[in-house]
């Protein structure tokens, strides 16, 4: 499944509300890093049906960069059944991605 743009005018409903496991990319069109993260995170939402995943870019959303306390990027997120059950910042080997979801 393709990610999803996440604005905040539908993070309640598909994340907060959302059932299971939901991966988050905060991420900026201008950040190295981010672009060399997006095609891994792309490849999970592809392997990992189960799994919603979305992307929020920060220069598009900042209150919700602002409300996660966001200070670097890439930042992952995971929440599960609207809960946010992990974190991870900086370039991640999609190993790491796939632990972070489990």
């Amino acid at each position: 499944m393709k990610p999803q743009v996440i604005t905040k005018d539908n993070f309640d409903s598909e994340v907060l509300k959302a059932k299971g496991t939901v991966l988050i990319d905060f991420w900026a069109s201008w950040c190295g890093p981010c672009r060399m993260l997006s095609p891994v995170v792309d490849e999970v939402a592809e392997e990992h049906a189960d799994v919603k995943v979305g992307k929020i870019n920060i220069d598009d959303e900042p209150g919700l960069a602002q409300q996660f306390d966001v200070m670097s990027i890439p930042t992952l997120m995971v929440f599960r059944n609207g809960e946010k059950v992990g974190e991870s910042v900086g370039v991640a080997p999609k190993g790491q991605i796939e632990s972070l979801i489990a």
